[in-house]
C-alpha cells in the first residue's frame, strides 16, 4: 500500500513533540499511526445507522491513573492517555498492564456548546472493557458491564454551565474473571493476545429533544418486496407520530407513518437486492413528530437481502443469498492492530482490511471472537462483504466429544446479557448474515438452548453452532475446523455444512514481526517464501473445489493478517506487506466459482459405508505394499482404525504405535482411463504413506481432524483396470489416532474443463 503521509506525519510529529502524547513502546506499528492527531482522533461519526447532525467527540487526551481496586478517585493522576486506545496499547501513549487487582481511572473536562441549550444531553460510549462506572460532576450516573457493546446515559440533570467533569472507573479481569473477553489473556502467546482494558471506542456527546428516537429495527422481506421498521422512542405519548422515508438517491420511493410503538410496513418498488457483487443501500429518514412538529430526525440506511438455506436438486442443503445458492468464501478476521490492539488507528485503517478482503477475491469474513465498532460493519455494508459474527467467548474450554461445561450463574448471565446486546446493537447491518455463539468448545454450555435462543432473537439470520469440533446437532449449520485442510462434514438432511476454519499457512516477514522470537508460527509450520505460500494455498483451493460439488456451502481461511506471534496472515500485522501477488491470488479464488465436478465413489470411506480391510500392528516383511504380498497372517476388520479422534468412525480399535492396512478394490475401465481425476479421501492421525499397486502415491506428515482430499501422485502409472490394491502405513506418537481412506473420481461439470491452477 502506498499513500502520501509526509505532511500528516510532520503535523503529528510537531503535536507530539510540543504536546503530551506519543506512541509508547518499540514494537512494529502501522503507517496510519503517523496520521494520528491527538486533537482529532477518529473524528468520523461513530454510529452511521442512526446519524444526527449535531454531536461532539470526547476522544483525545484524558488524565489516567492505575490504582489498587477499591480506592477513591485519585487526586493526582499518572499522566495522559489518548482515548479511545486501550491502556495496554502503544497508541494510548501508556502501554501499561492493569490486571484484575487494579482499577483504571480516567478524567477529563468538557464544555457543552451554547447551541445545545434546552436540549437533553446524551453521553455515549462505543465500548469499554469491561466494567465501567461513570461519574459526571462527582455524581455516579451509571454502571455498564460488557466489553463489546455501546451504551449511553442521559446526563442532562447533572450538567450546567461552563466546564463539566467526567470520570470513568474501569475494572477488567481479562481471563481471571467470568466475562466474555475473546483472545485476551494475562500471559499472551501462540493464539492468545495482549489484554485490552478500558475505553477502546469513541466517546461522544449528542443533543436530543425531550422526546427522541432511541433505536431502530429494520427487516427486509424480499419475497414480497416489503420492508418492516420498528422505531423505539423515549418520553413519547400515544399521539406522537413516526414517519419513515426510504430513498433511492434523492428520490423518495416509499413512505409510511404510524403512531409510536407500531411497526411500519413499506413496499419497495423495483427492488434492488444487496449482495457482495452489488451492495446497494437505500437511504432512510426517520422523523418523530409531536403535536404535528418534528422533534427528532435521523438519517439511516437499509438493504434488501435475504439469507436462508434450501435443499438443492442433488439433495444437499445449501446456504442461499437472495434465494439463490451462494458459496460463501472468506477470511478469519481477528481485527487486531499492533499499535492500537482492539482499535484501528484511523477509519481508513479500519476499512482497509475489508477492502483487501474483496481484492483477494473473497465475499465474506468471519469476525473472530471480537466485535468491531459500528463503522466497521458500515464499511462491510457499503463495500459488500458478508459477515459471520462470533460471540467473544470466555470461561473454560471443552475438547472434542466432551459434554458441555457447567457455567457458573455469573458467567452464564454475563454471556447471555452481552450476546443479546450484540445482536440488538448490530441487527440492522445487512452485511451480517450468520451469528456464531460458540467457537471450538470455548465456554460452550447449554448448546442447543443457546442456539435456539439466538434464532429466537433474530430469526432473519442463520445460526452456526458451534464453529468447530463440538457439534451437538443444533443450529442451521454444521461447522468443522481442519488445519491445514481443507475438509468437510458429511452432508446432512436439515443443516448446511461448512468449513469454519482451515489453512493458517505461516510466513514470517523479517522487519514486520511482533516479537523477535523463534516462537512465531503458523499451523503446520512456516513456509519458505511468497511463492511457496501461494503454491501451497493454491493446492488447498484445488482440493476444496470438488467439495463444493459434494455439498460444502462455505469456507473460512485463516487469516487476514498476522496477529502478535501468529504469522499466518495474508498480510503482516502492520499491514505493510501483502504476502501474495493479489491478482494471482484472486484468480485462484475466482476459480472456485466455476461449476465444481461431481463425484463418483470408487472406494468408500468408513463415513460412507462399512467395509472390511486386512491389517496388522506388527511390522510386516518388505514388500507388504505390493499386490502379491501374503497377508494370510494379518487380521481383518472394518475401517476406520483408531481411538479418540474427532469426526471419525472408530469401527476397529487401534492403539499401538503403527498400523498397516490393505484392501483390494475394482476399478472400471472408464475410471482407469481417467486416473488423473482420482483423489484420495483420507483421514490420518498421524503420519502416513499410501501405495496403489505397490507404487507410492502419497506421503503426508502430522495429523488432521477430519477427512480431507489429497491428489494422487503417479495416478496414471499406479492404477489399472480391474483389481487394484491400496496399502497404507500409519504411525502414531501421541493423542488420538485414526486411519481410514477411500477413493473418489472427480468428474468435471459438462462443458467445463477442469480448472488449471
Amino acid at each position: 500500500m502506498k499513500r502520501t503521509v509526509f505532511f500528516v506525519g510532520v503535523i503529528s510529529l510537531v503535536l507530539n513533540v510540543f504536546g503530551q502524547w506519543k506512541p509508547a513502546g518499540d514494537k512494529i506499528k502501522t503507517e496510519w499511526a503517523d496520521m494520528i492527531d491527538p486533537n482529532k482522533v477518529l473524528p468520523e461519526y461513530p454510529r452511521p445507522l442512526m446519524e444526527r447532525p449535531d454531536w461532539q467527540s470526547l476522544n483525545g487526551l484524558w488524565d489516567y491513573a492505575i490504582l489498587p481496586a477499591g480506592q477513591a478517585e485519585p487526586t493526582l493522576f499518572d499522566g495522559k492517555i489518548l482515548v479511545p486506545f486501550a491502556v495496554e496499547s502503544s497508541l494510548s501513549g501508556v502501554q501499561k498492564t492493569v490486571g484484575q487487582e487494579n482499577e483504571l481511572w480516567y478524567k477529563r473536562v468538557f464544555t457543552i456548546p451554547g447551541a445545545w441549550k434546552g436540549k437533553n444531553i446524551l453521553l455515549h460510549f462505543g465500548a469499554v472493557d469491561w466494567k465501567a462506572e461513570v461519574f459526571v460532576n462527582d455524581i455516579k450516573i451509571g454502571v455498564h458491564t460488557g466489553g463489546y457493546t455501546p451504551f449511553c446515559f442521559d446526563i442532562t440533570p447533572f450538567v450546567g454551565r461552563g466546564e463539566q467533569k467526567l470520570v470513568v472507573k474501569v475494572w477488567d479481569g481479562t481471563d481471571k474473571g467470568f466475562q466474555p473477553r475473546g483472545k485476551q489473556v494475562t500471559n499472551p502467546g501462540v493464539i492468545w493476545y495482549t489484554p485490552v482494558t478500558g475505553i477502546w471506542q469513541t466517546v461522544w456527546l449528542e443533543p436530543v429533544s425531550e422526546k427522541y428516537i432511541t433505536h431502530l429495527k429494520s427487516v427486509p422481506k424480499i419475497d414480497n418486496n416489503r420492508l418492516s421498521v420498528d422505531v423505539c422512542t423515549q418520553n413519547t405519548q400515544a399521539a406522537d407520530i413516526i414517519e419513515v422515508k426510504v430513498k433511492e438517491g434523492a428520490t423518495v420511493i416509499a413512505t409510511s407513518k404510524a403512531i409510536t410503538g407500531q411497526t411500519l410496513d413499506l413496499t419497495i418498488p423495483n427492488v434492488k437486492l444487496w449482495s457482495p457483487e452489488s451492495p446497494f443501500l437505500y437511504d432512510m429518514e426517520i422523523t418523530l413528530y409531536s403535536k404535528g412538529k418534528p422533534v427528532d430526525k435521523i438519517k439511516s440506511y437499509c438493504a434488501m437481502r435475504k439469507i436462508s438455506t434450501k435443499r438443492d436438486a442433488n439433495g444437499f442443503v445449501r446456504i442461499q443469498l437472495n434465494n439463490k445458492d451462494y458459496f460463501q468464501f472468506g477470511l478469519l478476521d481477528q481485527g487486531w492492530w499492533p499499535d492500537g490492539l482492539y482499535t484501528a488507528p484511523t477509519d481508513e485503517a479500519l476499512a482497509y482490511d475489508v477492502v483487501m478482503t474483496k481484492k483477494f477475491g473473497y465475499n465474506m469474513l468471519r469476525k473472530h471472537v471480537k466485535v468491531e465498532p459500528a463503522r466497521f460493519y458500515y464499511h462491510c455494508d457499503k463495500l459488500g462483504i458478508l459477515v459471520w459474527q462470533d460471540m467473544p467467548n470466555g470461561d473454560r474450554h471443552i475438547g472434542p466429544n466432551q459434554p458441555d461445561i457447567q457455567r457458573s450463574a455469573e458467567s452464564a448471565a454475563n454471556f447471555e446479557k452481552e450476546w443479546k446486546e450484540i445482536i440488538t446493537a448490530f441487527f440492522n447491518h445487512p452485511s451480517i448474515v450468520v451469528w456464531v455463539p460458540f467457537n471450538e468448545g470455548w465456554g460452550q454450555y447449554d448448546t442447543c438452548r443457546i442456539l435456539d435462543w439466538t434464532k429466537e432473537l433474530d430469526p432473519t439470520r442463520l445460526v452456526d453452532g458451534p464453529s468447530g469440533w463440538t457439534d451437538r446437532g443444533c443450529g442451521d449449520i454444521h461447522d468443522i475446523h481442519a488445519y491445514r485442510g481443507p475438509a468437510m462434514p458429511m452432508p446432512e438432511d436439515n443443516r448446511a455444512i461448512v468449513l469454519g476454519e482451515y489453512g493458517g499457512l505461516g510466513l514470517p516477514i523479517d522487519g514486520h514481526i511482533w516479537l523477535k522470537t523463534d516462537r512465531n508460527w503458523g499451523y503446520g509450520g512456516n513456509l519458505k517464501d511468497k511463492e511457496d505460500l501461494f503454491n501451497t494455498y493454491n493446492m488447498l483451493n484445488v482440493k476444496m473445489h470438488p467439495m463444493i460439488g459434494k455439498g460444502l456451502s462455505a469456507a473460512v481461511y485463516t487469516q487476514t493478517t498476522d496477529v502478535e506471534v501468529e504469522v499466518n496472515g495474508l498480510m503482516t500485522y502492520d499491514r505493510a506487506i501483502i504476502k501474495v501477488d493479489v491478482d494471482k491470488f484472486k484468480a485462484s479464488n475466482d476459480a472456485l466459482r466455476l461449476p465444481p465436478p461431481t463425484y463418483k465413489t470408487v472406494l468408500p470411506t468408513a463415513k460412507e459405508k462399512v467395509s472390511e480391510w486386512t491389517y496388522t500392528t506388527e511390522k510386516p516383511a518388505d514388500g507388504w505394499e505390493k499386490v502379491g504380498f501374503d497377508t494370510s497372517s494379518w487380521q481383518k476388520g472394518p475401517a476406520g482404525f483408531g481411538q479418540g479422534a474427532p469426526n471419525a468412525e472408530h469401527n476397529t480399535e487401534w492403539k499401538t504405535d503403527d498400523i498397516w492396512i490393505r484392501k483390494a478394490f475394482t476399478l472400471s475401465a472408464a475410471d482407469a482411463r481417467n486416473a488423473s481425476q482420482l483423489v484420495l479421501d483420507l483421514y490420518h492421525d498421524e503420519d502416513c504413506e499410501v501405495y496403489i499397486n505397490g507404487i507410492k502415491v502419497l506421503e503426508t506428515k502430522g495429523y488432521i481432524t477430519s477427512y480431507q482430499q489429497f491428489p494422487i501422485n503417479n495416478a496414471e502409472k499406479a492404477f489399472k483396470s480391474g483389481i487394484n490394491v491400496i496399502a497404507i502405513h500409519c504411525k502414531q506418537t501421541t493423542g488420538g489416532q485414526y486411519i481410514d481412506a477411500g477413493i473418489s473420481r472427480a468428474i468435471p461439470a459438462r462443458g467445463i474443463a477442469r480448472p488449471v491452477w
